[in-house]
C-alpha cells in the first residue's frame, strides 16, 4: 500500500510493514526532550512511580531555556531539579547555561535529530524537527516521564495534509511568511491532529532555517507534526553534524492524503499575524498605521543565524526608532558566535538592538522583554494569544525577521521596502 513519509516513519518504528491513519501503535523513541518548565513535573511523576533508571541516558535531552538565566528564586529551583536529575542519571545531553541554547534551535545544531527518527518532547514546538524528515511531536509531562522510563510512546497515526508551494519566492518572503499565510488560510484548527507535509518547488528552494520555522509552527494550525522530505539541502545540513545517519523516507506518489492544498507563492506579500491568533493574518503593508513599542527577533521559530542576518540586512546603517525597544535573542551560543564573527551582531547593536543570551524568555511573557499594559510588540515568535508576552491588554504581532527589523526602524509595522526606500541613516 502506498504510504506518506509520516506513515513510513511510524511503520518502521513500530516494526510493521505499513500503518494506516487512526491506527494505535507503540513506537520506540529516538530522542525525548524537555525544558525547565516541563521537565520538573515529569521528574516528579518519574520518581513518584518508583522508576530508578532512565531507559537510555544518551537518548534524553534536558535544556533549561525558558526562564534561564534564572529570573527569580522559583525558576532557579526549577533549573536545579533538571541539573540534579541529569547528574543522578548521567543524562548525556544536558545543556547548562553558557552551553545551552533554545532547545529547538540547539538540538538540530548539535546533530541530535536525524531523518526517520521518532522524537517526543514536553514542549508543543517539538514538531520543529520534522524539517530533517523526522516524526516529532509534543507530549505532556506525564507522557515524557513514561518515555524517559520505558523509551516508548503510544501514538495514533495521524492523517497527512499535504501543502504544495509552487513558484519562486519573492524577495523578503521567508518560511515565516509561508507558514503564517498557510495558517491564515486553514485556521488554527485546520490541520487538527494531522501531519502537515510541506512540499513543492518553493520548499525545495527554502533553506533549512526556513524549513525549521515552518515545521515549528505546524502546531499553530493544530497539527500533530510538520515534515519536509529530506533532500540535498537536508543532507548538506546534516553532513558532519548528525550523530547517527538516520533513515531517509519520501512519500509515495500515489499516497493517500486527507487533503492537499496548492499555494502559488509568486504574489505572496510579507505577512503579519494580528492579535490574538496566528491565523489572524494580513499583509504587513496594510498595517502601516499600527504604532509599536517593542520588537523581538529570535525564539525557537526565528532565532537562527539566517534570521539574524535578515534582520541585520535591514538594520545595517540605520537606527531603531526612538520609541521602540529592539531585543535580539540568538538561538544558541554558536549562533551568537557566528553572528559576532560575520558582523551581524555589530550591525544589530549599532542600530540600537539589545543582544540577549539564548532564552525563550519574552516569547511566553517570562522575562527579558515582558510587555506592559496596552503595549504592542512585533515579534518573530510563534504565538500571539491574549497575554502571551505580558499584560492581558498588550498585543503581539507575529512577523518575519525582515518585517520585524523594518518595523523597529519605522516605529510602526512596516515592510522592508518602506524603510529601504528612505535610504540609510547618516
Amino acid at each position: 500500500m502506498a504510504q506518506t513519509i509520516t506513515e513510513k516513519i511510524l511503520a518502521r518504528a513500530a516494526g510493521l510493514d505499513e500503518v494506516q491513519p487512526g491506527q494505535i501503535i507503540e513506537a520506540p523513541v529516538d530522542l525525548a526532550l524537555a525544558n525547565d518548565i516541563t521537565a520538573p513535573m515529569a521528574i516528579a511523576e518519574f520518581e513518584k512511580a518508583g522508576f530508578e533508571h532512565v531507559f537510555d541516558p544518551a537518548k534524553i535531552a534536558l535544556v533549561p531555556d525558558h526562564f534561564t538565566p534564572n529570573k527569580d528564586v522559583k525558576s532557579a529551583g526549577q533549573a536545579k531539579i533538571l541539573r540534579e536529575f541529569a547528574r543522578k542519571h548521567a543524562v548525556v545531553n544536558y545543556f547548562e547555561v553558557g552551553r545551552m541554547g533554545i532547545e529547538h534551535v540547539l538540538l538540530p545544531e548539535q546533530g541530535l535529530v536525524s531523518p526517520g527518527d521518532v522524537i517526543v518532547g514536553a514542549d508543543s514546538h517539538t514538531c520543529t524537527y520534522g524539517a530533517v524528515g523526522a516524526f516529532s511531536t509534543g507530549v505532556g509531562s506525564t507522557d515524557f516521564a513514561a518515555a524517559m522510563a520505558w523509551g516508548k510512546v503510544w501514538l495514533r497515526v495521524p492523517e497527512s495534509f499535504r501543502f504544495v508551494y509552487s513558484g519562486t519566492l519573492p524577495k523578503y518572503i521567508t518560511g515565516k511568511d509561508l507558514v503564517l499565510h498557510t495558517i491564515g488560510l486553514i485556521g488554527v484548527d485546520g490541520a487538527l491532529y494531522q501531519a502537515m507535509e510541506f512540499a513543492g518547488e518553493a520548499i525545495a528552494a527554502l533553506s533549512m532555517d526556513g524549513r525549521f520555522t515552518m515545521c515549528n509552527m505546524a502546531i499553530e494550525a493544530g497539527a500533530k507534526s510538520g515534515v519536509v522530505a529530506p533532500d540535498a539541502t537536508t543532507a548538506a545540513y546534516l553532513a558532519g553534524r548528525a550523530r547517527r545517519p538516520g533513515v531517509v523516507f519520501a512519500s509515495d506518489a500515489d499516497a493517500a492524503y486527507a487533503r492537499t492544498l496548492e499555494i502559488d507563492v509568486a504574489e505572496l506579500q510579507p505577512t503579519v499575524a494580528k492579535p490574538h491568533l496566528p491565523a489572524n493574518t494580513a499583509p504587513a503593508a496594510a498595517l502601516a498605521d499600527t504604532a509599536i513599542d517593542q520588537v523581538v527577533i529570535g525564539s525557537c521559530t526565528n532565532g537562527r543565524l539566517e534570521d539574524l542576518r535578515q534582520a541585520a540586512e535591514i538594520l545595517r546603517g540605520r537606527r531603531v526608532h526612538p520609541n521602540v525597544r529592539l531585543i535580539i535573542l540568538p538561538g544558541t551560543q554558536q549562533v551568537c558566535l557566528d553572528a559576532a564573527a560575520d558582523g551581524t551582531m555589530q550591525a544589530l547593536i549599532e542600530a540600537g538592538g539589545a543582544f540577549s543570551t539564548p532564552t525563550c524568555g519574552p516569547c511566553l511573557g517570562g522575562h527579558m522583554g515582558v510587555l506592559a499594559a496596552r503595549e504592542r510588540c512585533v515579534s518573530t515568535t510563534n504565538r500571539n494569544f491574549v497575554g502571551r508576552m505580558g499584560d492581558v491588554t498588550s498585543e503581539v504581532y507575529l512577523a518575519s525577521p525582515y518585517v520585524a527589523a523594518a518595523s523597529a526602524i519605522a516605529g510602526h509595522i512596516a515592510t522592508p521596502e518602506m524603510v529601504l526606500s528612505k535610504g540609510r541613516a547618516r
